[in-house]
């Protein structure tokens, strides 16, 4: 009796550790899974790009234009007095097409031109058709202008869904979003602006300004923004260069 127990004693010990083996295989499996969700979901079709993963200090700035006639010089003033040579314009083409230089200083500054669609309307509610024509329209627009083809695009307002990301992904266009938001077309106040965006930004991130005149105090911010985080070590590239060669932050679209 007494050789029983201890044989089952060794059984059972042997059958505790093997448990936890597999639940610690278990956890590391499920822990890397995570880790490819948040970076790269499986089977989830194309997704908008929000920010990058990183070690390097580097940040993209960004501006979205789509009407106005008052504050895009001074914005673009701002970035040639500091010396940012690397920056990403997002252009609605109606106003690209009545603008046409401004559009050329944008290009002539060696600044990356995406594309803002064509009417300022949120693309979910659109039908296929619809989406189709509005970004082709946008791109042959935008193109004639540049004398280059866009392959980035920012919706109107940051809408979309899985339709829109699907066809803008058969369309040749990369869909980029934004991790910090300056909120400027909100008009807080500069030292809001300020605060927001140095506290928030990070490495890899993509940080959302307007150019637009709805944006009334954000050539009053930039400055200080700009030299907050250089003084932080950070340095501007353009989207397409923040994207290139790094693990893309994507987050899944119901």
């Amino acid at each position: 009796m007494r050789f029983f127990w201890v044989l089952s004693g060794k059984r059972i010990r042997r059958a505790l550790m093997a448990v936890v083996a597999i639940f610690f295989a278990l956890g590391i499996f499920y822990a890397e899974q995570e880790n490819i969700q948040v970076f790269m979901p499986l089977n989830s079709g194309p997704a908008a790009i929000y920010s990058v993963d990183t070690d390097k200090k580097q940040l993209a700035l960004t501006f979205d234009i789509s009407w106005g006639e008052e504050r895009t010089g001074p914005i673009l003033d701002v970035l040639e007095q500091k010396g940012v040579k690397k920056a990403t314009f997002f252009l609605s083409s109606p106003w690209a097409e009545t603008h046409p230089d401004v559009v050329k200083r944008i290009a002539d500054l060696g600044y990356e031109i995406g594309s803002h669609g064509h009417r300022h309307v949120n693309y979910s509610t659109l039908n296929e058709e619809q989406i189709r024509t509005q970004i082709r329209k946008a791109h042959q627009i935008l193109t004639k202008l540049t004398k280059q083809e866009p392959n980035l695009i920012r919706y109107p307002n940051g809408d979309f869904d899985k339709r829109v990301l699907k066809i803008s992904d058969q369309l040749g266009y990369t869909s980029i979003q934004w991790d910090t938001d300056s909120l400027d077309w909100m008009n807080p106040g500069k030292e809001k602006i300020i605060n927001r965006v140095v506290s928030r930004a990070h490495a890899g991130d993509i940080i959302l300004m307007h150019a637009s005149d709805s944006s009334k105090q954000l050539h009053e911010a930039l400055p200080v923004i700009i030299d907050k985080l250089q003084k932080k070590g950070y340095q501007f590239v353009t989207v397409s260069e923040l994207i290139a060669g790094s693990q893309v932050e994507l987050n899944p679209v119901d």
